[in-house]
């Protein structure tokens, strides 16, 4: 018999509501018409600009009826609510963003099949969003201000509805400026309901690096210093402004001014041999698990035997991490949502934006969950315990962090998630970029322009051919679709993609719309560093 955690069952900063499944409505209700938000402006679920007429429009008849065919099941509702918050990350107080004033916003559940119904009500002082990070869904709900729909003003709502066709482990978090690295996320779990796997409990466990509120810091604020820093510009680029808003609404420093009155933020000296080089541009005073610190970490308890399915998502800004679970042995069974071919391991490194989920029998004792910031000296832990005895102290390092390590790059995708072999009917080229001297993180040496478009063509297999020609590593990250990576590797939403590397990845064209790929460092992709896939009109 399976069991969740107590977190799992309470959900996440989100009032669920009615109780349970609730009957679907008309179909059609949610069209592309115009919707109002709160403050009684048109939010429509169209982009706030025009979209070129040789392009599938985000809410146009392509987009619908894409939709229809996926057969949105029973309707899941939710509230969500973006607010000022004061969180307490265990023994540290912080004056932050966050969903209904938790960290993480407590987790969505659903199962596949199911169409997840959400309200978004913001309450912060600037427009948001919310993106469904991973998830194959309407494009008319991917959450991208000004390409896919408006944004979220002050003090307006707006209603996100899709249909949830895949299961897995995925997140939700803004794609509004550099929102994600306040506490602005939550997980995202689709159940299975032919789950093929066994086990007996469940741990989410969310890593995060952090520095919102930390000594006069701002994720603004470090932003503005790696450009000044660097000799570039505050908020060139990027996802940095909407239509009708000025910085100072964003809290932005005055020019001249130490951002924010805080402490220099930037990273220097840091290197990873599994990275290629740097491990960042941030120096992060905290690194959490599950929102809490080291000194009071988050206490998982089980008996010994259990067979426990970790669900593992790294939701940090900047930062790679290297997990390992002291004392036991993993076997990795989903990257990104999707089955792999068993394998075990004793250590996992995740980029940003990366899921993995594994399964381990639990031993009689207690024993330290560490994450290693990669290439950062610093470390997040939680604590497993099935037994008495003394929780390992917050700066122990368990020997597997160092013992066999396991990345994408090392699984091979399950027979059930394989693609079908194909010649790509079209390749894109994507040129990373940029340097931290000038901070002029860009794709094919242009920043982001929700205006530009690389035209892909549904039915067709297409090819990402990406080209690191930075010195820093990227997570690169594609909405709406999953590619496969090369030699019969797992199915992906992100990848990590080192220094001078390259890298071929194919997906099908099966979901038509307006999809950004970008990297999901959100300091480089707020720089500009994103570009558009625009699916053609027949």
């Amino acid at each position: 018999m399976r069991t969740h955690s107590r977190r799992a069952l309470l959900g996440a900063g989100i009032a669920v509501v009615g109780s349970g499944l609730l009957a679907a409505r008309a179909a059609g209700e949610f069209s592309s018409g115009p919707h109002l938000g709160t403050d009684g402006r048109d939010h429509a679920h169209g982009p706030q600009r025009p979209t070129p007429s040789d392009y599938v429009a985000p809410d146009g008849p392509e987009v619908a009826e894409a939709e229809r065919k996926r057969s949105p099941g029973p309707v899941r509702e939710f509230t969500m609510t973006a607010t000022p918050a004061r969180i307490d990350l265990g023994g540290h107080t912080v004056d932050t963003w966050a969903y209904g004033e938790a960290l993480p916003g407590k987790e969505i559940r659903v199962t596949t099949g199911d169409t997840l119904a959400m309200t978004l009500v913001n309450h912060l002082p600037q427009s948001t969003s919310v993106h469904w990070h991973g998830l194959a869904l309407r494009n008319d709900m991917d959450g991208v201000p000004t390409l896919t729909q408006r944004p979220v003003m002050p003090g307006a709502s707006f209603p996100y509805r899709f249909a949830v066709t895949h299961p897995g482990t995925y997140w939700l978090h803004p794609h509004s400026r550099v929102q994600q690295d306040r506490g602005l996320y939550a997980p995202l779990i689709v159940e299975d309901p032919k789950e093929p796997l066994s086990y007996d409990k469940e741990w989410v466990v969310v890593l995060d690096d952090w520095v919102d509120g930390v000594d006069g810091s701002t994720p603004d604020s470090v932003l503005a210093e790696l450009n000044r820093g660097s000799g570039g510009k505050p908020g060139h680029g990027g996802m940095h402004m909407d239509e009708g808003e000025t910085g100072a609404e964003h809290g932005a420093p005055a020019a001249g001014s130490e951002p924010g009155g805080g402490p220099s933020r930037m990273l220097t000296g840091s290197y990873s041999k599994l990275l290629g080089g740097d491990a960042g541009d941030v120096d992060y005073p905290y690194h959490l698990i599950n929102g809490r610190l080291a000194k009071d970490a988050e206490t998982f308890r089980a008996k010994p035997g259990d067979r426990i399915r970790i669900r593992f998502l790294n939701a940090g800004a900047d930062t790679a991490y290297r997990v390992a679970l002291g004392g036991h042995a993993m076997t990795v069974t989903h990257a990104d949502g999707f089955p792999v071919e068993h394998a075990e391991t004793e250590a996992l490194l995740l980029g940003m934006g990366e899921r993995f989920d594994v399964l381990v029998t639990a031993k009689d004792g207690v024993f330290p969950l560490t994450a290693l910031a990669e290439g950062k000296k610093h470390t997040a832990r939680a604590v497993l315990r099935t037994g008495s005895g003394e929780a390992p102290g917050e700066s122990t390092r368990p020997e597997e962090l160092d013992g066999r390590l396991l990345s994408a790059y090392r699984l091979r995708a399950a027979e059930s998630a394989r693609a079908v072999s194909r010649r790509p009917d079209r390749t894109v080229e994507l040129k990373l970029t940029g340097s931290m001297a000038k901070f002029d993180w860009a794709i094919n040496g242009r920043q982001y322009s929700p205006s530009h478009r690389d035209p892909i063509r549904a039915g067709e297999r297409v090819r990402l051919a990406i080209r690191n020609h930075t010195r820093m590593w990227h997570p690169v990250h594609i909405h709406g679709h999953h590619f496969a990576l090369p030699n019969g590797g797992p199915r992906k939403d992100s990848a990590i993609v080192l220094p001078g590397r390259s890298l071929d990845v194919d997906f099908d064209a099966d979901n038509p719309g307006l999809w950004m790929v970008h990297c999901h460092n959100v300091y480089h992709s707020e720089s500009g560093m994103m570009t558009v896939l625009g699916y053609l009109r027949d």
